[in-house]
């Protein structure tokens, strides 16, 4: 029998916004690894009592290989618990390429991310029509990992869409400044969130101008996303998806004037 190994994402913290086939998978593995320095330990009342359980923020990739070489001998199913969605910051591709060295089995169960979390907190939607139609999920340049060169956060502020900053919180005052230097100005709405969905969440809005001193002063530095544009505090024009004057092939156009004030406003 091949060992399967089931990369889940645990979503933002909360145990229950994980996906119901990442909580069945946790609860059908025979070895369970999770990153307690990132994800809430109240997402292991899936596993089974009997389960191994290992705690990957003790171990380097190498420390945590033995695993998955027992599973590939005994044909084990290994639940390896990330963050938030797995496809953003986690490290999934390098271990990845370990099970298929060792012919293992793979899967890949998306999870909430916390900016997805984060919105829903404040209750915003991050694309408003003719405000902000796109989403740049990104971190400030200078950390541990080397970021690629024109991927900088002062570029992507020349966009003005919406951002979400992740593992920028260290260093928020170069944050406010490299956002400040692209297209926003220092009235632009941010929302702050430390924990979000974990019991001792934070989540707060402030002016771009006054986010350095707000982190600061609640003493924040990591478990913490910013986001930041105009979406975060407008409601926009109307969308036409629901629009009287809009169609498509489940609705028709419930009367001439609704289409001509909805072309009207293009």
């Amino acid at each position: 029998m091949t060992g399967l190994v089931s990369f889940i994402g645990a979503g933002p913290g909360a145990a229950d916004l994980i996906t119901l086939r990442g909580a069945q998978r946790i609860a059908e593995a025979d070895i369970v690894i999770w990153a307690a320095s990132l994800v809430h330990e109240d997402v292991l009342q899936h596993a089974r009592p009997d389960a191994l359980v290992v705690n990957s923020a003790e171990h380097s990739l190498e420390g945590i290989t033995e695993h998955y070489e027992r599973a590939a001998r005994e044909g084990l199913r290994v639940a390896r618990i990330h963050s938030g969605d797995p496809a953003l910051w986690g490290g999934t591709q390098e271990q990845h390429a370990l099970c298929t060295r060792l012919g293992l089995d793979t899967e890949v169960i998306p999870g909430v991310s916390s900016f997805s979390a984060v919105a829903a907190l404040v209750q915003r939607e991050l694309t408003i029509p003719e405000v902000a139609q796109s989403v740049v999920l990104t971190r400030l340049e200078g950390g541990k990992t080397p970021m690629p060169p024109r991927e900088t956060v002062r570029a992507y502020a020349e966009i003005g869409a919406t951002m979400c900053l992740f593992l920028s919180a260290a260093r928020t005052k170069q944050l406010q400044t490299e956002l400040l230097a692209g297209a926003y100005d220092e009235d632009t709405p941010c929302v702050v969130a430390y924990a979000a969905t974990w019991p001792d969440e934070l989540v707060f809005e402030c002016r771009l101008g006054d986010l350095a001193a707000k982190v600061k002063e609640h003493k924040l530095y990591k478990h913490t996303l910013v986001l930041v544009g105009p979406a975060l505090a407008a409601d926009g024009t109307r969308s036409h998806l629901y629009h009287p004057g809009h169609f498509h092939e489940h609705r028709k156009v419930e009367s001439l004037e609704a289409r001509r004030a909805l072309k009207a406003s293009r």
